[in-house]
């Protein structure tokens, strides 16, 4: 009797899929058959053993069980394993010239209040003060007005508000700002520094297991949006810093580098320019 329909180690992968329906979508199809095949190639290739696929298991559970409203320990998996970089750059393919994407990061927070240009953000008094300014233009140079600028950074002690709701005001280092004709933009918040991602849980285990650290490198988070142009989320990244090249989630690119100049008789201890390039839908490769 042939064994065709039958589960073997030599054919897993062909009876897996062959159970799929007739009648399921193209996209999910593809998608589903291809991560099984790479799931069971995976498994042979290192000839995965029972003790080891238990352990996975009991990763995911942990990892699963610690998930909250407020911390989602599946995007910090997918994080450090450079997972969530990687889709980025697929879905974000710019022109040469154009400002690239990074990793949008788990502590963005929707309703910050929208602040006059050149306003504080950094509510708690704490850290060294920083003018962080530039321009939004298209790829031509020209300025982009009405540009919509989200940005948000960790305090000086390496925290977000939402990290610490009894402790720091609500909305600290965090601004919307709109750019006029000009394209111009400017505030000030502080130098950020350097922070560990939660390593409390599964994922910090993992790290700690493959003699990696948690820390990224100090940065701004900005999202700029702005009508007829496709969305742009990004960091700044301050020159220098320690963990530039060995960031825990992979979201450091040298383009996104930016001077941080010490000042000596300045309103702000350190002066940040950066410009943000746009490109129209139509323009992404």
């Amino acid at each position: 009797m042939a064994d065709i329909g039958y589960f073997t180690e030599t054919n897993s992968v062909d009876t897996v899929n062959a159970r799929m329906g007739a009648d399921v979508d193209p996209r999910l199809s593809q998608v589903m058959a291809t991560l099984v095949k790479h799931l069971h190639d995976f498994a042979r290739e290192v000839q995965l053993t029972q003790d080891e696929w238990e352990t996975a298991i009991g990763f995911l559970t942990r990892t699963g069980q610690i998930c909250t409203q407020e911390r989602q320990e599946f995007i910090l998996l997918s994080d450090t394993l450079g997972l969530s970089m990687l889709v980025d750059a697929i879905n974000n393919r710019r022109p040469e010239g154009a400002t690239e994407n990074t990793v949008f990061g788990p502590f963005h927070v929707e309703g910050a209040p929208v602040r006059e240009m050149g306003a504080q953000i950094c509510l708690d008094g704490k850290g060294e003060s920083c003018l962080f300014l530039g321009r939004v233009l298209d790829l031509e140079g020209k300025p982009i007005e009405g540009a919509r600028i989200d940005v948000w950074s960790d305090n000086a002690d390496g925290y977000y508000d939402v990290q610490q709701p009894d402790i720091q005001p609500k909305w600290n280092n965090r601004g919307v700002f709109v750019t006029g004709a000009d394209g111009h933009y400017s505030f000030i918040g502080i130098k950020p520094v350097s922070y560990p991602i939660p390593d409390d849980g599964p994922v910090g285990d993992m790290l700690a297991h493959l003699g990696r650290h948690p820390y990224r490198p100090a940065h701004m988070h900005y999202m700029v949006r702005a009508e007829g142009y496709q969305k742009l989320v990004t960091h700044t990244f301050v020159g220098g810093d320690a963990y530039l090249e060995s960031d825990a989630v992979f979201g450091v690119k040298s383009t996104l580098v930016a001077p941080f100049d010490r000042l000596e008789d300045g309103d702000t201890l350190w002066r940040s320019e950066f410009d943000f390039i746009l490109v129209r839908p139509d323009q992404s490769r």
